[in-house]
């Protein structure tokens, strides 16, 4: 299942718990003055951040968590 969000939609612990659950999160967010959709997964093994110029590949939830709340994805906690 993917879901779409605005970034600081959701929390960090709402945007893991996703994740761990299966699901892709896209996040929709500004840069530079424009809409960009970056999507975040878990294949069980290692969390991805896919943006339009790059792929993160992450290895474990601190790691991805920190991602998440260092670019603003998530909502301030």
């Amino acid at each position: 299942m993917t879901i779409t969000v605005d970034a600081g939609e959701l929390g960090a612990d709402d945007l893991m718990a996703r994740l761990k659950d299966g699901e892709r999160v896209v996040v929709r967010t500004e840069f530079v003055g424009e809409t960009r959709e970056v999507t975040l997964r878990f294949d069980g093994e290692t969390f991805y951040c896919d943006t339009p110029t790059r792929l993160h590949r992450h290895d474990d939830e601190a790691e991805m968590r920190t991602c998440i709340e260092n670019q603003g994805y998530a909502a301030d906690a």
